[in-house]
């Protein structure tokens, strides 16, 4: 039996994707950590970054899902052993209830069928584990040693064994100090009841497929498979196999061609909050797979903190800027916690925005939770893209 593709315009696969994102968010109920919880579930992953000009990435990412997060929260759901550490296409912060799917990934390290970028030193892994087993949880810093005689694990190659360690399931961080990684044994680390009994092929196909989609609303094989090695030849075949079986819908949309969940068009049925406005990190789930925000959102984005300032266009930490249905300006930040004072460094508009008053009034509003969320009380505006919107927006809020 054929089946038939369904179609959808721009702006209703614009809206399905918000929707599946959860941006702008809801109206919360319940109580803030478990919304926390649920959006971490609900997304998959949080990529963690170190970047700190504003609130980091992963705070960022769920602030804009929770409007009650507080930065305490991943630390407690880590200490509840409801989140963990691991990596998705980035290193991240992964619900507990999928931990087992880690285990494919950790599998394909330990056996070499994985290649991990550093070399395998398995005399200084021993060393390195048989220290953490008998002493309990470590820090690089930890095996550092500075006296005439250098040890095998003295600095840097210590590092190395530690992550490989971690990377094939062998650690796990029990949590951090200042930023900084602390290592323990797996075991130790797990709750007691955790499923560690790993996939089936198929279930890890279905477990990528469904968490995908239900995340992002619709998405093409390429990026179901985004930086997930050995997975493309089983992803592309278990898609078709779900189609089939009518699991699976085919959508077009415009030129392209794309799988949904066989509920998820009912999303299309609900309101999406086009009034509220949200300033997004960088490496934001939405934002995360840049060709595919181009296709639908028609918004060419490359965060520029690895350019050299020469070439930079927008600013080294240009944040999108979400509202209407589309994302239509960027914004590069700085928060100068000490001063407290938050820098608009450029403000960029995209050509496609008409709407300039209602877009000041919804930006005025959203920064001034965005500044609190990022310790500043005051606004500076350095430049804006047009220029003479810097005056006009300056007059809004009066700065």
């Amino acid at each position: 039996m054929t089946k038939i593709k369904e179609t959808l315009s721009i702006q209703e696969a614009r809206k399905l994707v918000l929707l599946s994102q959860k941006l702008p968010p809801a109206k919360q109920t319940g109580r803030a950590l478990e919304a926390t919880l649920l959006a971490v579930e609900h997304l998959g992953y949080i990529q963690i970054d170190t970047i700190s000009v504003i609130q980091r990435a992963h705070h960022h990412t769920l602030w804009n899902r929770n409007p009650s997060y507080e930065t305490s929260h991943l630390e407690k759901l880590i200490a509840d052993k409801k989140v963990f550490e691991y990596w998705s296409h980035a290193a991240s912060y992964l619900p507990m209830c999928d931990y087992r799917f880690s285990l494919v990934r950790k599998q394909e390290i330990a056996s070499g069928k994985q290649k991990h970028w550093y070399d395998r030193d398995e005399k200084l892994m021993k060393l390195v584990l048989k220290r953490i087993t008998s002493e309990g949880p470590l820090m690089a810093k930890d095996f550092e040693y500075s006296g005439k005689k250098k040890m095998d694990w003295a600095s840097k190659p210590a590092k190395r064994a530690l992550e490989y360690l971690f990377m094939q399931g062998d650690l796990m961080i029990p949590y951090r100090q200042n930023f900084h990684k602390v290592y323990d044994l797996t075991e130790r680390v797990l709750p007691e009841d955790i499923d560690t009994s790993e996939p089936s092929q198929d279930e890890y196909a279905r477990f990528l497929i469904t968490r995908y989609l239900q995340a992002n609303g619709l998405g093409q094989t390429s990026e179901m498979v985004y930086l997930l090695k050995n997975t493309k030849a089983l992803i592309s075949a278990t898609l078709q196999e779900m189609h089939l079986n009518g699991e699976l819908i085919q959508l077009a949309v415009g030129e392209n061609n794309y799988y949904t969940l066989s509920d998820s068009l009912e999303l299309l049925n609900k309101p999406l909050s086009r009034s509220k406005l949200k300033i997004l990190s960088p490496f934001d789930n939405l934002l995360i797979q840049r060709k595919r925000i181009q296709t639908i959102f028609d918004f060419n984005y490359q965060i520029e903190c690895y350019v050299p300032e020469p070439k930079r266009r927008y600013g080294y930490f240009s944040l999108p800027i979400l509202w209407d249905g589309s994302l239509v300006a960027r914004m590069d930040c700085k928060a100068d916690r000490k001063e407290s004072l938050f820098h608009i460094q450029h403000l960029v508009l995209e050509p496609g925005l008409v709407k300039t008053d209602a877009f000041i009034l919804a930006l005025c509003k959203e920064l001034e939770f965005f500044m609190q969320f990022n310790n500043c009380s005051n606004l500076k505006l350095h430049r804006t893209t047009p220029s003479y919107f810097k005056l006009v927006f300056q007059t809004a809020v009066n700065v």
